[in-house]
């Protein structure tokens, strides 16, 4: 099982996550929640190789990523060994609080949901660094990507702080250097083949939730 959380501060290789993330899916599409988790700590070193900017999303990820290792290595942790095995059992078992009661604040289902947010975000900015020009602003790319997916779901206070912290990122080739793959074109071509992979895991995460109607669990 995975292994409990560590600081997050070794080195990011774009190559390692996009090697996670192939793995994240089983022969019947299912999601690894294992791989998942690996896959999320490997961003979340991305994000704080840029700095304090992304750390109020890199620090809740961290929060996020141990509850779900919990899980894992819990008693019941092979209910949790794919997003779909673990979304069965909690629905199942009233695990999940539907009703805003306070109940199952911690839920396996909620808990990855938070992810899933953020890893739309994410990709979507990827996406936008990786068909960008080297005059392209990170801060505009990045202030787009979460306005298309986080921000709907933060309140405007967090939302207002968030816009002025993306104004102080670092530029595109700051960004590519801190991938560790090479030359921007190898960057470019990297991210490719990655993103693919990581719409592929958000997609079928989408509608597994959207089917039991757990998108929007308070």
């Amino acid at each position: 099982m995975a292994d409990s959380v560590a600081l997050e501060d070794r080195k990011f290789c774009l190559r390692e996550v996009l090697d996670t993330f192939k793995s994240c899916l089983t022969e019947k599409k299912e999601v690894s929640i294992e791989h998942y988790v690996a896959g999320w700590r490997g961003l979340v070193r991305f994000l704080n190789s840029l700095g304090s900017v992304f750390s109020f999303i890199s620090k809740d990820a961290v929060n996020k990523i141990q509850i779900l290792v919990n899980y894992l290595n819990d008693e019941n942790g092979s209910h949790y060994v794919t997003v779909q095995s673990m979304v069965k059992y909690e629905l199942e078992n009233e695990l999940v609080d539907l009703t805003k009661k306070g109940s199952h604040p911690e839920s396996g289902c909620r808990t990855l949901l938070r992810l899933h947010r953020a890893l739309r975000w994410l990709e979507l900015f990827l996406e936008r660094l990786r068909t960008s020009t080297e005059d392209s602003k990170t801060s505009v790319m990045c202030s787009e990507a979460y306005n298309e997916s986080l921000a709907q779901h933060h309140p405007w206070v967090i939302r207002k702080a968030t816009g002025m912290a993306f104004c102080v990122l670092p530029g595109r080739t700051t960004f590519f250097e801190v991938m560790n793959v090479g030359t921007p074109e190898q960057v470019v071509a990297m991210l490719g083949d990655a993103l693919p992979l990581i719409s592929e895991v958000y997609r079928i995460t989408e509608e597994l939730y959207a089917q039991h109607n757990i998108l929007e669990l308070p």
